[in-house]
């Protein structure tokens, strides 16, 4: 089978490196890709925006599954494109992507569908902003209520704080994401992920991971699109991943496909565990990143397989997904000035980074004159695997320092939470 991999980053070189080992797959083609895609991929000239020309480039090619790695095709409606050429297509349409383009959008189908999530003011406007900010007590939470890279949200310690960042957004900090801002009530607990994939009725669990998005080591300083995840996250124990079925992933589905825009593809749900149980945050349509390099590195099922399950509504067919039972650790190495304006061209040299068993996926990469350089603020996600958080951690941390980037930087504590309580049990264990 012919497939095509839409999207440039991280997240889609693990899906290339991936979907490349599909018994399945007869040729890969990737668009834009990246260097990095470009070893498992034919890299294509094609502008995900200009549907006709992707349309006729799958039908010229005799692709059989498109797979749509970022969240903006999806939310532009592109899968919708391609299914109307008859074209599988693993993501979901126009309609149900608004699960993440709208957080708004996610907020309401909550209280419809009674999942448990923080109580919430849909603003449109700064002067209704700073009104409903008597609703809530500090810290708050600020969400630009569409796409913002992952960078949309702020937590204003003080009334001050929220009250600038509201000016600030609606001002367009975050562009047209900013035209409408939603305020949260602030849950207290651990952050975690959890991935399932569905067809628009069988809904399967798909693994967990847990990212971390400040940009400073000890979770300081601004939100990135993410500097590190490892999988599986031990926190979401089977108990608490069944309960996130149950009350928060199949309503969810259950609730779209009634009201008439079934939702097909993953679905990455980012859950805060509180003393009362997993609560959404926040839904999106497409796999996390840094998220997924951490699943594709554990998960032994064909990829290929799985995704056309999704996009033919098949899914319920096929056997469970198979992952491994060891820990998968990634960490980023982004250029200086990310999240902020990140520095561009520096040279990168992968030196033996990979020599000991761990990928480096490639993120914001370009070749120039054959140089390897930075071209984007997350360049370069280095993984590694182990029997535990500490293992990868160590092997992680050990390909990283075997790469030579002068104008990059990385956090150094990636799972270091979940060492911590690695060690603590081995020190309970009698």
């Amino acid at each position: 089978m012919n497939v095509l991999l839409l999207g440039s980053g991280g997240r889609e070189h693990a899906l290339a490196w991936k979907l490349a080992q599909s018994p399945s797959l007869t040729k890969l083609y990737a668009a834009p890709g990246n260097p990095g895609i470009a070893q498992e991929a034919e890299l294509v000239s094609l502008d995900a925006t200009d549907h006709d020309k992707t349309v006729r480039f799958c039908q010229e090619n005799a692709i059989g599954l498109v797979v749509i790695g970022p969240e903006a095709p999806l939310v532009d409606g592109l899968a919708d494109s391609l299914r109307a050429a008859d074209i599988p297509t693993f993501g979901p349409s126009k309609a149900a992507a608004r699960l993440e383009g709208s957080k708004a959008f996610t907020k309401a189908l909550c209280d419809r569908a009674g999942i448990p999530t923080a109580g919430y003011a849909h603003t449109r406007s700064l002067d209704e902003a700073m009104a409903a900010l008597n609703r809530f007590e500090a810290p708050y939470v600020l969400k630009a209520d569409g796409l913002a890279a992952g960078k949309g949200v702020v937590i204003a310690g003080t009334r001050a704080e929220a009250e600038a960042a509201l000016a600030d957004m609606f001002d367009g900090q975050f562009g047209e994401a900013g035209a409408e801002v939603v305020i949260e009530e602030f849950l207290d607990g651990e952050e975690a992920s959890f991935f399932a994939l569905t067809d628009g009725e069988t809904v399967i669990p798909f693994g967990t991971a847990q990212d971390h998005k400040r940009v400073g080591e000890g979770d300081t300083g601004p939100n990135t699109g993410g500097m590190g995840a490892y999988s599986p996250a031990p926190v979401l124990t089977g108990e608490l991943q069944a309960e996130v079925m149950r009350t928060i992933v199949e309503p969810t589905v259950r609730t779209m496909a009634a009201e008439g825009i079934p939702y097909s593809g993953v679905l990455y749900a980012g859950l805060m565990l509180t003393e009362n149980g997993p609560q959404l945050i926040e839904y999106n349509c497409r796999f996390g990143d840094p998220e997924c390099q951490v699943l594709m590195a554990r998960l032994e099922s064909d990829l290929v397989t799985i995704m056309l399950a999704c996009a033919t509504g098949t899914l319920a067919e096929l056997p469970a997904a198979n992952f491994s039972h060891d820990t998968a650790l990634t960490v980023v190495l982004a250029a200086n000035g990310y999240p902020g304006t990140p520095e561009k061209g520096g040279a990168i040299d992968l030196g033996d980074a990979e020599a000991s068993g761990a990928k480096v996926f490639h993120a914001g990469t370009a070749l120039e004159e054959g140089q390897l350089v930075a071209n984007g603020g997350r360049v370069l996600n280095v993984t590694a695997t182990g029997a535990n958080v500490t293992q990868a951690q160590a092997g992680a941390y050990a390909a990283v320092d075997a790469i030579a980037f002068p104008t990059g930087f990385c956090r150094r504590d990636i799972g270091q939470k979940e060492i911590a309580r690695e060690q603590a049990r081995e020190v309970a264990q009698p």
